[in-house]
């Protein structure tokens, strides 16, 4: 992943109500929310929940298609994946982390370091 895709998506999570969206869609899971329902949970009008969704779209974080007369919006949880993979992958100077989610910086001898 590019850091202009990064500061693109993260730019797109830091906001209220797209972070609200995304997590909404996360929990959808594959079958994903229609946009209407998306502004009803989140509370805020269609037309900025159009704008906001767009913004999740432009930054590769959500996908649509088109179901009837609605548009289906989801997580691109292979989007989210690599945006994880990013931000994580020199954890450790580069050692990949144990297959329980521990990581070197929460040994004891590096815990005081950090």
């Amino acid at each position: 992943m590019e850091a202009a895709a990064v500061i693109r998506a993260l730019g797109a999570l830091a906001q209220e109500h797209r972070l609200a969206v995304y997590r909404l869609l996360v929990q959808a899971g594959p079958e994903g929310l229609p946009a209407g329902a998306l502004a009803q949970a989140v509370g805020v009008p269609g037309s900025s929940m159009s704008f906001h969704l767009a913004q999740l779209a432009n930054a590769g974080l959500v996908t649509q298609r088109r179901q009837s007369r609605s548009i289906i919006y989801a997580a691109d949880f292979a989007a989210m994946t690599a945006l994880m993979a990013y931000m994580m992958e020199n954890c450790c100077g580069g050692v990949p982390c144990l297959p329980d989610d521990s990581c070197c910086l929460s040994t004891p001898e590096t815990k005081d370091a950090v």
